[in-house]
């Protein structure tokens, strides 16, 4: 009798054991079928239990004892990952709770091209829903920031370079910004730094020279001999009196450049300053930096557009007086 109940209890508990196995199983295995992505965010310090309760309440988990029970006999109540996690389709409970173990978070793409400056930065950053615009510009001018980069600038403009970047969602605008010029001083190679050291220039003073060859080059044969005018003048004590200069912060660059532009004092207007500006104006792409490193050998001191995308480069005064006027009879010709 006693072993009858025995064998009995056994049996019982042998099928109560595969009945919860078979339920939790389907529980955890079979896809949601979700109609429509369901997005969550898991805050940072979210504890296990809290982000289960989450999944639960957007419909991502049929049992959540279940899965607490499977995060504490597994030990991944203690893996997951804070961000932005999108799901949709057939994923499976057990596929939601592996994407939070493994950090799947949603990743967004954002492309900043070169010669963009930080108003432009701005909007795109903020339309790709990486960084609003109000947090870019109280971080790229706090000076405590700032420093904490190193950067010796009046803001962060020229140090975030000009790439295709991929942040998850919800990463903070501080680790944005701080992804964005660690890139550019990964580009800044030692080669390049140790030139920097050889024309005695700091490294705000090539990505400066760098971006307003950025913003005045078209091809990028001529880089090197915009760069070798920008440097013969700082040579000779020269304003340096490059247009670009004499509109940032006042006006976008596709705008005309007028006589009361020139006129305007500005700490980076380099027709009413001696030397380079305060900071850069732009982001310079590799190209322009190079340039700014290594101007062509020619005793250049001008040019102006030629109307075509290209330049006419001049030496002296008169030989630039004859190119402008060129260029002026040409604009009125078309």
């Amino acid at each position: 009798m006693y072993t009858r109940l025995k064998n009995s209890i056994a049996v019982c508990t042998l099928l109560s054991i595969s009945a919860f196995v078979i339920y939790a199983s389907l529980n955890v295995l079979l896809p949601l079928g979700l109609k429509e992505p369901v997005s969550i965010y898991v805050k940072k310090g979210m504890t296990f239990s809290e982000a289960v309760a989450l999944l639960k309440k957007e419909g991502l988990l049929r049992d959540e004892n279940i899965i607490r029970i499977i995060g504490k006999t597994t030990g991944i109540d203690r893996e997951i990952k804070s961000g932005f996690y999108e799901f949709s389709g057939s994923v499976s409970p057990l596929g939601v709770i592996g994407a939070l173990v493994s950090g799947r978070v949603e990743v967004l793409k954002v492309t900043i091209p070169e010669g963009y400056n930080i108003w432009q930065i701005a909007r795109r950053l903020d339309e790709a829903g990486i960084v609003a615009e109000e947090e870019f510009f109280r971080l790229a001018y706090d000076r405590e920031f700032l420093d904490s980069m190193k950067i010796d600038a009046p803001s962060i403009e020229g140090y975030i370079f000009p790439e295709t970047y991929s942040f998850p969602r919800g990463m903070s605008p501080e680790d944005v910004l701080r992804a964005m010029v660690a890139e550019m001083r990964r580009r800044f190679s030692p080669a390049m730094k140790a030139r920097a050291d050889e024309l005695g220039m700091s490294e705000r003073e090539v990505l400066t020279l760098a971006s307003i060859i950025e913003k005045e080059a078209v091809v990028d044969d001529e880089r090197p001999l915009i760069s070798a005018v920008f440097h013969n003048r700082l040579k000779r004590g020269m304003p340096l009196q490059a247009d670009p200069t004499s509109i940032y912060g006042f006006k976008d660059s596709s705008e005309a450049v007028t006589l009361n532009d020139l006129r305007r004092e500005s700490p980076y207007n380099t027709y009413t300053m001696s030397g380079l500006p305060a900071g850069p104006i732009s982001s310079p792409g590799l190209k322009s930096v190079r340039a700014a490193l290594y101007p062509a050998d020619v005793p250049y001191l001008f040019f102006v557009s030629e109307n075509n995308g290209r330049h006419r480069f001049s030496t002296t005064e008169a030989e630039h007086r004859e190119a402008v006027r060129l260029y002026r009879a040409k604009r009125q010709a078309e």
